[in-house]
């Protein structure tokens, strides 16, 4: 922006906060300005971009005032599939806005709104009785609904966040019409079929397709689009994650120019680029990665320094190296922002030759590298850090099973014994992490196993076991040491920030807490968190109350300062240890490369030295560059975030359906994790999916709901339903469009057991 354009955005602004100021158009502000003809053309533009960005508002006669004086709100609007929705808004601090199905207009799920606040209508009371049924994070929906939020209408849509939609082709009588996929797009959208010589292949009812939307004005008719892709049939191999990938706008090909470059790169290391470099080529050095990784960007090595502590060392993958700043694959990397992890493919964000070949820290080979050196003292304290361009050559790949193995048996070789005293230490470091403050808010995850055509064929719980949490603190380590540098140096680059929450959000789980029946003090304060968070570990309900909290604090994301890390409690933080999969770390490699020799007051011993291994300096970035990467890639991940749980959610569903359309389902293990007047709400432990029960399921007897005891009562039989009881279960209903799964429990073995 020019200087210009701010001076006369700063004209409107103050002109807009003056105390006699009344709504004034585009002609009578440019007159109250004093500007001239030619400055109309600046007017409209600094209008637009201040609208745009929320500082002022746009009203009726196209006038314009200051948002809060007018009761309005700039925000992200959220739509749940019920058709209400919240707008969040861009201002900290301020409550989010309930908006009502009526009240929403033509907006949909996570378009950019202006919105109006209703003084009139008081605070919505809880509606009894409706049958919601689909989820803890559903239920929180409507607890916060209970809770009394201010309520609103939508005016003004600024941005749509989306021009496209996929869904499944249908057919009335006499017209199609398109069910999106996302059921938050509450509307069906009507298309004309176009004739086969516009498309590759001609769309049938019940293909998967793409649809560009039209201008859509008015909400008493359907959105209307038009088919620019024929995806398949929606039962068909591949189309459900190739319907995720056009969702959301994931890039799966290279550009011609990205792959040249690429494949200009040697797959060994120049003996030139070792120049400079230190050289740990005979050093014990490590990677622990997931069964199936094929990039390995991060390898550890730890060596105990007699009876006074350890030496850590944490070697990434210098992907800086290869990729040159403004370069094809530069820019490429950073319009993808990060990998996207899918059940059935990887789409990386650098191509295979860089991310699966010369970057990777394959066993046996030379690979460029950039180290951290961090001396802890016996408590775990640090005494110094020091930092380098290395060159190293893996001595072993572990998987993460494998890692696991060897710490739960006593060790022999050489392997075995250093693997020990690796956990030793980041079982020390752990433990002070918490000490600090830092929240336990990791749980299991589920992968799932697809066959040569994509169909889920199991569904595996992975545990965050010592093998994850001793490369967890490892890395984190890492990252802290380099944030603290670069911060102290003043370098700009790209942190990674958790805000403190939003004392109100917190007030809000605190009553979804009670409604588990657990007792909560103020969790404003991190050490209540703490304890609570220690009450539910190993509770049939730990897993929901967990995603509960995830969702009542704020998103982590990243930011051109340092603003700190609330989850694990770090006055410094960012990400360094995956440039191969993430854009951020390898702004970070170029802020560290921008530092010139790294100073070592008291640098380790038995390190051979070489010169200087910051002889090639990177350039320090503009701060007005970092913050714009900083935004681009925090959309890019919470992109990839919603497109890889929405897979893993469709492929769970598909596994179930699959179950449904055996003669031998498997008989699950599953808790009670509440209680409803319709049924009970399941999890799966082994599986991680959730369901319900429902009350017309159980036949055996004809149950009660008794709501203060939180149970289900069977008025012959006396038997009892409540949380925390175990059950086994097996699949009764699967509805895809709702994501909802239904089961029966198995009083009888109906299958093997799971």
């Amino acid at each position: 922006m020019t200087s210009n354009g701010c001076k006369l955005r700063r004209q409107i602004l103050a002109l807009l906060h003056t105390r006699d100021y009344r709504p004034l158009d585009r002609i009578e502000i440019a007159r109250k300005l004093g500007l001239k003809s030619n400055e109309r053309i600046a007017l409209r533009k600094a209008l637009r971009e201040l609208e745009h960005s929320g500082e002022i508002a746009r009203i009726r006669k196209n006038r314009y005032v200051l948002p809060a004086e007018a009761d309005l709100v700039t925000g992200k609007l959220s739509i749940h599939q019920a058709g209400y929705g919240f707008l969040t808004s861009e201002t900290p601090g301020q409550a989010d806005i309930f908006i009502a199905a009526e009240n929403t207009g033509t907006a949909m799920h996570g378009d950019r709104v202006v919105a109006r606040i209703n003084r009139d209508v008081p605070p919505r009371p809880a509606k009894g009785g409706a049958r919601h049924r689909t989820s803890p994070s559903d239920r929180r929906s409507r607890s916060t609904f209970r809770s009394g939020r201010p309520e609103g209408r939508v005016i003004r849509i600024l941005e749509r966040a989306r021009d496209t939609i996929v869904g499944t082709l249908q057919r009335s009588r006499s017209f199609y019409y398109v069910v999106p996929d996302d059921p938050r797009l509450v509307h069906d959208v009507y298309v004309q079929v176009p004739p086969q010589t516009k498309l590759r292949q001609a769309p049938n009812r019940g293909d998967k397709v793409v649809v560009r939307l039209e201008a859509w004005e008015s909400r008493h008719v359907n959105p209307e689009g038009d088919i620019i892709e024929v995806l398949g049939p929606a039962s068909a191999p591949g189309v459900d994650m190739l319907s995720i990938v056009r969702k959301y706008g994931l890039l799966v090909e290279f550009p011609k120019s990205v792959l040249e470059e690429a494949n200009r790169v040697s797959e060994r290391v120049d003996p030139r680029a070792l120049e400079g470099r230190e050289d740990l080529r005979d050093k014990f050095i490590v990677t622990i990665d997931p069964d199936d990784a094929r990039d390995f960007d991060d390898a550890i090595q730890v060596d105990k320094i007699d009876n006074q502590g350890w030496q850590l060392g944490v070697h990434i993958a210098d992907v800086a190296a290869y990729v040159a700043p403004g370069s094809a694959l530069d820019r490429e990397a950073r319009r993808r922002g990060n990998s996207v992890y899918l059940p059935n493919r990887m789409i990386p964000m650098l191509p295979e030759r860089l991310s699966n070949g010369v970057c990777s820290l394959s066993p046996g080979v030379d690979r460029l590298t950039h180290s951290v050196f961090i001396q802890f003292d016996k408590e775990a304290r640090t005494k110094n850090v020091r930092f380098t361009k290395s060159v190293i050559r893996s001595t072993r790949r572990l998987t993460y099973k494998e890692a696991f193995a060897i710490l739960n048996s006593p060790p022999r070789d050489q392997l075995q014994k250093h693997l020990h005293q690796a956990w030793k230490l980041a079982a020390l470091l752990r433990r002070k992490r918490f000490a600090h403050g830092s929240l336990d808010l990791d749980f299991p995850e589920v992968k799932v196993h697809v066959d040569a055509s994509g169909a889920p064929v199991r569904l595996e719980r992975v545990e965050n076991d010592e093998s994850h949490q001793l490369i967890e603190e490892f890395m984190l380590a890492a990252n802290e040491a380099v944030a603290r540098e670069l911060r102290h140096r003043s370098v700009p680059t790209i942190y990674r920030v958790h805000e403190d929450p939003d004392p109100e959000k917190l007030a809000e789980y605190r009553e979804f807490v009670f409604s588990f029946n657990y007792k909560v003090g103020d969790l404003s304060h991190r050490a209540e968190i703490q304890r609570f968070l220690a009450s539910i570990r190993g509770k049939p309900e730990e897993q929901a109350l967990k995603i509960g909290l995830l969702k009542s604090l704020k998103r982590a994301r990243y930011a051109p300062q340092p603003l700190g890390h609330y989850g694990l409690a770090k006055a410094n933080y960012l990400h360094f240890t995956s440039p191969i999969r993430r854009y951020a770390d390898l702004v970070v490699h170029r802020a560290l490369g921008a530092l010139g020799r790294a100073r070592s007051p008291s640098a380790p011993d038995g390190l051979p030295r070489l010169r200087d291994p910051y002889h090639h300096r990177e350039p320090k970035m503009a701060p007005d560059e970092v913050e714009s990467i900083a935004a681009h890639i925090s959309a890019t991940e919470r992109t990839a975030a919603e497109a890889e749980i929405e897979s893993i959610r469709m492929k769970t569903l598909e596994f179930f359906q699959r179950q449904l359309e055996t003669r031998n389902p498997q008989v699950f293990r599953a808790n009670v994790i509440d209680i409803r007047n319709y049924g009970l709400v399941i999890e799966l432990p082994d599986v991680l999916a959730m369901g319900l029960v429902h009350i017309s399921s159980l036949t055996d007897d004809f149950y009660l709901f008794q709501p203060a005891q939180r149970r289900l009562l069977g008025r012959r039989t006396r038997r009892r339903f409540g949380v925390g009881d175990s059950v086994r279960v097996f699949v009764a209903r699967v509805d895809p469009f709702k994501r909802e799964i239904d089961f029966a429990v198995a009083d009888q073995p109906h299958g093997k057991e799971r």
